[in-house]
């Protein structure tokens, strides 16, 4: 599986434009029932507004959106737009609108649910899901600093350490980075320690 962007948890951003407020809020999803979900979730919070508009875009080029009854492609359209600009997958944006008086016309609407979009974008922690595999093993305190600063020249990141009798490690790695890794954790273990290799998941890395 290729990598993919997508955002770490739920964000939410606000902006005014001409007395109306649009509230812009996105989610990761990894399903249409989980973005349905959120949606809905959404609405409910938000049943007095005039407009919920939403979209969402999901790995295997899955994409929806709607106007909610704003004009056709001045609400939905550029919401979607935005997240694809970004480069996301994975991920549902809800854009409330609390209409303020004002009419913005067909440019300015677009222009205000874009600048929503983007602004609940920003507000999110941005995260690239790749392949990984996490590699554990047990070491002596008098390795745990040597084997540390290996792992950071061999692109492995620390998950977790364990200080007991010994120390337990646990990194992680993109899945096909892994041998010269592991042929310099055994040459510094001398091939005391054993080493175990998960089986590929996805993870932020």
């Amino acid at each position: 599986m290729a990598a993919y962007k997508t955002i770490a948890a739920r964000a939410e951003a606000e902006i005014v434009e001409k007395k109306s407020r649009f509230i812009g809020q996105i989610a990761p999803v990894a399903t249409e029932e989980e973005a349905l979900a959120f949606i809905a979730e959404v609405k409910a919070a938000h049943r007095m507004a005039r407009h919920n508009v939403y979209a969402y875009v999901l790995r295997g080029g899955r994409v929806r959106y709607t106007d909610d009854g704003e004009p056709a492609k001045t609400a939905g359209m550029p919401t979607l737009q935005a997240i694809q600009h970004a480069g996301l997958e994975d991920v549902a944006v809800v854009v409330t609108r609390y209409f303020g008086g004002i009419l913005l016309g067909t440019g300015g609407l677009v222009r205000a649910y874009t600048d929503a979009t983007k602004a609940v974008i920003e507000a999110a922690d941005i995260v690239t899901v790749s392949v990984c595999v996490d590699i554990v093993l047990e070491v002596p305190y008098s390795l745990y600093e040597q084997l540390c600063r290996v792992a950071e020249a061999c692109g492995a990141k620390l998950q977790e350490s364990d200080f007991a009798e010994n120390v337990l490690l646990t990194f992680r790695m993109l899945d096909g980075t892994q041998a010269s890794f592991l042929e310099k954790l055994t040459e510094l273990t001398r091939g005391q320690s054993e080493i175990i290799v998960t089986a590929p998941f996805d993870a932020a890395f």
